[in-house]
């Protein structure tokens, strides 16, 4: 896992927008971003972040054989998953 700079929760916090980056690159989305799209969009709208988060998506995060992959600002996180996506949101962004 790539981490880098600050933590991302304190931009959350200081009220700064906060960019995800789903990879929705074919290897990505077959091992699964098609349905952590749902859980982190779902996630977003439960706490009410869709006005302090941009959801995006890329063709390619460059960790293909890692998918499925997300971008929480600079810090990449390889093989998420459904079950401990909402953990990931909830360390990173609360």
């Amino acid at each position: 896992m790539a981490e880098s700079g600050e933590p991302v929760g304190s931009a959350v916090e200081k009220g700064e927008r906060v960019v995800l980056t789903l990879c929705m690159g074919s290897s990505c989305f077959a091992r699964g971003n098609q349905k952590n799209l749902e859980v982190i969009r779902q996630f977003l709208k439960d706490h009410r972040m869709e006005d302090r988060v941009s959801l995006v998506g890329s063709r390619c995060e460059g960790a293909c054989t890692q998918g499925p992959n997300l971008r929480i600002g600079d810090r990449l996180f390889p093989r998420i998953n459904q079950e401990d996506l909402p953990a990931l949101l909830e360390r990173e962004l609360l």
